[in-house]
């Protein structure tokens, strides 16, 4: 059997992991949000005490790290630490910041390139990231580079940690976004770059309701209901 695979790139805070998952459920597919599965792998590095910018400490926690992404009754992906269900705690904003260091290690992408692609060929997906159009899936169906202004990726960073009961400050929140941008832009391993064949989306002007319509209707124009 032949399954379908949409690839969505884009910088951090640009609404990649909502748009993917609003899509997926519309059109019936596995949504597969690999910024969780790097996010899980840093919060156990940062638990070991480990720095997440340093190779040397990171690689060899790898070895029998056990992580696991599963999907509950609502089609939600949850993912597991150890039999631990981390899917709150790997988006507390001390977790997203160490992330980008942690995945710009070679080892820890080489880990995880298998895990990611299993699940596009076991089922149609919508799967998001950083480097899934150029790297992870190369052959998708369909690859979408989501973008949107870092003030505008601030503000919506912002209201998340809000609505989470969480405190956080606005400029520190866009020095986060833009430092992290220059980490994944730059970075020697998979680094964030649209693909050649990647149609471009930014979404700086538009709520979800309005970025959800527009790709609804670029996804049929390109590969049908």
């Amino acid at each position: 059997m032949s399954y379908r695979s949409i690839a969505i790139d884009g910088p951090a805070g640009a609404g990649k992991s909502t748009l993917a998952r609003r899509l997926a459920k519309e059109l019936g597919y596995l949504y597969v949000d690999t910024g969780a599965i790097y996010r899980t792998v840093t919060l156990a590095v940062l638990r070991a005490g480990a720095d997440p910018a340093e190779e040397k400490d990171v690689v060899p926690l790898l070895e029998g790290l056990d992580i696991r992404m599963a999907y509950n009754d609502a089609g939600e992906q949850r993912m597991y630490l150890s039999g631990e269900d981390v899917s709150e705690a790997i988006r507390e904003h001390m977790v997203s910041g160490a992330a980008s260091k942690v995945s710009a290690i070679p080892a820890v992408r080489t880990f995880l390139l298998d895990f990611q692609r299993r699940q596009a060929r076991e089922n149609n997906v919508v799967m998001d990231g950083r480097d899934i159009g150029t790297v992870v899936l190369p052959g998708a169906d369909m690859k979408i580079f989501l973008t949107a202004a870092p003030e505008a990726r601030a503000r919506r960073r912002l209201l998340e940690l809000e609505q989470r009961g969480q405190r956080a400050d606005y400029d520190a929140i866009l020095r986060d976004i833009r430092e992290r941008d220059h980490q994944d832009e730059s970075r020697s391993v998979a680094p964030l770059k649209r693909a050649g064949d990647a149609d471009l989306f930014d979404t700086t002007q538009l709520n979800l309701e309005q970025s959800l319509a527009g790709l609804l209707s670029l996804v049929k124009e390109k590969i049908g209901p």
